[in-house]
């Protein structure tokens, strides 16, 4: 980050890099630099140490757990940590239900959920694709019917991240089966653990299984916890859709990239020359480090403004960051060469003694690669994106 500091803001950068330095364990920072796949426990055992210190929420207001955190201050956060070789916070509770329930849930929703959280005492997944409806999500058809206290929902998820990571779902269900599209769609959450949720692995390019079908079969949910009003889950699904697409920006993660692709460039032997030397090289470098600074600023300015939701300024971060995050994946292909064919798949299960972006990283050059063509899908296609820019922005 190349900004003009104030010293508070200097003081507050050194203090995350101090923090990051004494308590990032190194075998995660070797397995995050390595993109080798980290375990559930990983996850779970970084989100606690930052617990500890009053970091589990960055986002969250004080109100709630959170740090109180200024844009700024989340942006350094952020970037630091992704720079230091951190695992990713995992978004689902922390940046997508934990707001929605801030915002719309009820008193013992906010009460029992939110703490949890924060230490993730449970893991969540979210229940909004299926098929036929991805983009074109209001077409849900998964039931729930009301029968006395209790919802009982059928029907089928895909594409769920973590699923088989995850404690509980917060779900998009149909309950009013005769309304207009968006008018009879409830939010609800349910216990992953229960009889009748069956998840099952699907199997992506990179060899991975983070993805899920979700069958649903009598799945009883309580009337307590529904997310506030019966039928107008439609609103926090926007809602909700809005924070998850600022935050697949991915602005760390273009950083920390760039990073990684310097260093491969710098490593790498072309006609006896490092490749950083290379006048096509650097100027790709050159050019897509101008991009990521371009989409921090855009950033910083969507994040400052705390008056607004996040709109269709969330849209142009999405389709920006994930254009970002694929190019970079492209790049250390390129710059990994014959190098990527190491290319294999169980090593990335592996424990790592990996320290930096040396020779090894081109074992998962690869596999970056193909796990980054999903960015412009998830969390709304770029078509979906563009739509909404042209609606709302344009005019059109």
């Amino acid at each position: 980050m190349d900004l003009t500091w104030t010293a508070e803001e200097r003081a507050f950068r050194t203090d995350v890099q101090s923090f990051l330095q004494a308590k990032l364990p190194a075998d995660l920072r070797a397995k995050t630099f390595a993109h080798q796949r980290l375990k559930r426990e990983d996850y779970i055992r970084w989100h606690r140490i930052l617990a500890d210190q009053g970091w589990g929420a960055p986002t969250w207001p004080k109100e709630y757990g959170g740090t109180g955190w200024n844009p700024l201050q989340r942006l350094i956060f952020e970037v630091e940590s992704f720079k230091a070789g951190a695992p990713r916070l995992v978004p689902f509770g922390i940046s997508m239900i934990g707001p929605v329930l801030m915002k719309f849930g009820s008193p013992a929703q906010k009460a029992h959920f939110l703490p949890r959280i924060i230490r993730m005492d449970d893991w969540w997944c979210q229940g909004y694709s299926e098929p036929g409806s991805g983009s074109d999500l209001a077409s849900l058809k998964t039931r729930a019917e009301r029968v006395g206290d209790h919802y009982i929902v059928n029907g089928q998820k895909t594409w769920t991240t973590m699923a088989q990571h995850a404690d509980w779902m917060f779900c998009l269900v149909r309950t009013d089966p005769q309304a207009k599209a968006q008018r009879g769609i409830s939010m609800v959450l349910f216990d992953m653990r229960q009889p009748g949720v069956t998840v099952r692995p699907i199997r992506t390019l990179d060899g991975g299984a983070e993805v899920n079908e979700v069958w649903l079969e009598n799945v009883k949910v309580s009337l307590d916890n529904l997310v506030g009003e019966e039928n107008n889950g439609w609103t926090y699904a926007k809602y909700l859709l809005g924070h998850e697409r600022t935050g697949i920006a991915g602005l760390g993660h273009c950083h920390r990239e760039l990073a990684i692709l310097k260093g491969m460039a710098e490593r790498a032997a072309s006609s006896g020359e490092s490749l950083s030397l290379d006048s096509r090289v650097r100027d790709s470098i050159n050019r897509i480090e101008a991009q990521v600074l371009a989409l921090e600023m855009l950033l910083l300015r969507v994040a400052a403004d705390a008056s607004a939701e996040p709109g269709p300024q969330a849209s142009i971060l999405k389709i920006r960051g994930s254009e970002i995050q694929q190019d970079l994946a492209r790049l250390q292909m390129q710059v990994a060469g014959p190098d990527a064919w190491q290319y294999d798949p169980e090593w990335l299960l592996a424990e790592s003694a990996f320290h930096g972006p040396g020779p090894e990283y081109s074992a998962a050059a690869a596999a970056g690669y193909f796990d980054m063509r999903k960015t412009s899908i998830y969390g709304g296609t770029t078509e979906v994106q563009k739509g909404i820019i042209a609606k709302q922005i344009i005019g059109v």
